[in-house]
């Protein structure tokens, strides 16, 4: 694939890496590509960072055809920057694509589009503890037309942003409120695949929640309002009585690539690990009896994130004492030593610049 780069020519300049936040500050360049069904993609391109102009009709605006992606660069302590399985976030965003009807890309074509973006503005990868650079692939559908229908015109972009913590707790546990009016997503729907439309139908729980003084919620099920899904951002796990529990992949719950490197890591490890329904009775019961021992989401945003109190039709219940768990920062130890060059990487996780 050829792709074409035009440099800015008024540069920024870098942050301080102590006051990054999330998603606040963006880098130089964009990469944009450009779809159409008679042509395919074409067009490659690194662009200075600038706003984007499209028709007041475009598809995206009005019926949310929208997919994205989130991963991460990260600087090692020799000064490279590496990438943290990227290959699963490109199969995961084209499995996105085919579910909203929008084009697929070639893996070979992101993956190469993928790292010469993150050459171009590796400088930015920040080299403070805990901060990465995150990148941001996103792909709509950009039709001029207001009628409903397959998409024929689409864009593809990938965004840079140098990060600090997702949450302003950091590693500290976080208090999550699980939702009983609201759902997420259902069999059949859209909950597998990323996309806004999934985020945007979260907010009005999460903005509920937001204003008890909880971080996120967490999801049951829409069909029998009984089973766990996932956290808001993340998927969820519990050590519950020695076991460590997942919800399964039912459809509705996307299969995120933390969750995944998750599940091998425990498992390689010797854990006790099963992927299945967890009922919100049987959590209940674990948090009852003090078998709930640890409980944690994970992302790429945040990574690891512990949880330190789950709240439930407004009873409150502390999760280990309100601290990390052994098996939870174990986890986080050794996913972000891996990602930052630190533990060694037995899984063939790691891609290099």
């Amino acid at each position: 694939m050829n792709i074409t780069i035009t440099k800015t020519t008024t540069p920024k300049a870098k942050p301080d890496e102590s006051a990054l936040g999330f998603g606040k500050i963006f880098t130089d360049h964009m990469f944009m590509m450009d779809y159409n069904k008679a042509t395919g993609w074409t067009n490659a391109r690194i662009v200075p960072f600038e706003n984007l102009s499209i028709h007041p009709a475009s598809t995206v605006l009005h019926y949310g055809s929208e997919i994205f992606e989130g991963l991460k660069a990260y600087r090692r302590a020799d000064g490279k920057v590496q990438l943290f399985r990227p290959i699963e976030n490109i199969r995961r965003m084209n499995r996105s694509a085919e579910r909203l009807c929008l084009p697929e890309i070639p893996e070979e074509d992101a993956l190469e589009a993928l790292l010469k973006f993150v050459e171009v503005e590796q400088d930015w990868t920040p080299s403070s503890e805990g901060t990465s650079l995150y990148l941001r692939p996103f792909l709509f559908g950009n039709d001029e037309s207001l009628g409903v229908h397959a998409v024929s015109n689409a864009t593809f972009i990938i965004i840079a942003s140098p990060v600090g913590s997702y949450y302003p707790e950091g590693i500290n546990p976080v208090k999550i409120m699980i939702e009983d009016e609201d759902v997420r997503a259902v069999k059949g729907g859209t909950g597998y695949a990323k996309c806004g439309g999934n985020y945007a139908a979260s907010n009005r729980a999460g903005e509920r929640a937001a204003q008890q003084g909880y971080s996120q919620v967490l999801w049951l099920d829409g069909v029998h309002r009984k089973y766990i899904e996932e956290v808001g951002a993340m998927n969820v796990m519990f050590k519950i009585d020695g076991e460590i529990v997942t919800p399964m992949l039912s459809g509705s719950i996307l299969p995120g690539i933390t969750r995944m490197s998750c599940l091998e890591v425990l498992r390689n490890e010797g854990y006790n690990v099963s992927e299945r329904l967890i009922s919100i009775d049987e959590l209940e019961e674990a948090m009852e009896s003090g078998k709930l021992e640890e409980a944690w989401g994970c992302g790429t945003a945040a990574v690891i994130s512990p949880i330190g109190e789950l709240c439930y039709k407004g009873k409150k219940y502390a999760v280990n004492n309100g601290e990390i768990g052994e098996t939870t920062q174990h986890l986080y130890d050794t996913l972000t030593g891996i990602q930052w060059g630190k533990v060694e990487d037995k899984f063939g996780w790691i891609v290099k610049l």
